[in-house]
């Protein structure tokens, strides 16, 4: 699943817009058309298999050039053919997601919102309860074994699941088979020292082990060494509209250059933040 592909999830209007299709690593002198094809949804708010409701994240399958997304209204995940627009199917249905993540193998994890849980279905796997790999014993507040309502989620080589649980304001690392998770990022009470979060959203994680997280009501990024008790502000000088400022932001990603894209929710902006 390739992360350089630009895809905008529009919750307002339940659609999902296509910006570009490619997916090569980025040069610096691309640019695209000012207006967006709607290519799934956008035929009003409903639960038809043409209409969404509200979607929260979507990710693309390459290998089977089709769109993933979480219609997080309609409490489903379905795939859209990016080949035949009649070709859709729903993948997993009666579930509140919020995140959608698939490996390399082509398994695909999904946080489960409403279940405090982060699941997986092996490739080619349909329908079913899924595998739970983080969560899913109820919520609590600071249990390692307990998340409560998490949002966007990383899972690298080794099937290690990152979470974003939110209402905890931790990050969570769960390895492959455990019975409970790691606190990687946050934990340490809600708040805005650089030892907390408050409502994490959006998360990366590198190859070293580095977390990126969006910080989401201390309108920052913040980001944690691999082993580190607190951790630094990457961009985001405290709420406000100017251009080092922050409104609640969502969503963050990194282009092949190591620029960072920040989903800038409160004020209706894609910010970019260029290497120094």
């Amino acid at each position: 699943m390739s992360r350089s592909e630009i895809l905008s999830t529009i919750t307002g209007d339940h659609r999902i817009e296509q910006k570009i299709e490619s997916s090569l690593q980025l040069k610096s002198n691309i640019t695209w058309k000012l207006d967006g094809e709607t290519i799934a949804g956008g035929n009003g708010k409903g639960d038809r298999m043409d209409q969404l409701n509200e979607p929260t994240d979507v990710i693309l399958d390459e290998k089977n050039r089709s769109l993933i997304i979480c219609d997080q209204g309609n409490r489903r995940v379905i795939r859209c053919s990016l080949e035949n627009q009649q070709d859709r199917e729903i993948l997993i249905e009666n579930i509140w997601c919020y995140g959608l993540m698939m490996n390399e193998n082509g398994d695909l994890f999904v946080s489960a919102w409403g279940e405090n849980a982060v699941k997986r279905w092996r490739k080619g796997e349909k329908g079913g309860k899924g595998t739970i790999v983080a969560g899913g014993n109820s919520w609590g507040d600071d249990k390692l074994n307990e998340l409560h309502q998490p949002t966007y989620i990383f899972v690298d080589r080794e099937e290690s699941v990152y979470v974003s649980d939110y209402r905890n304001d931790r990050v969570m690392k769960w390895l492959k088979g455990a019975s409970q998770g790691i606190v990687v990022a946050g934990g340490q009470g809600r708040g805005s020292s650089l030892k907390q979060l408050c409502h994490p959203y959006g998360l990366l994680v590198n190859e070293v082990g580095d977390v990126y997280v969006v910080d989401e009501n201390n309108h920052r990024i913040m980001c944690w060494p691999l082993g580190s008790k607190q951790g630094h502000v990457v961009v985001g000088n405290g709420w406000g509209k100017g251009s080092n400022h922050l409104n609640h932001p969502k969503g963050l990603s990194f282009d092949a250059d190591n620029n960072l894209y920040v989903a800038d929710w409160g004020n209706n902006r894609i910010q970019r933040f260029r290497i120094a």
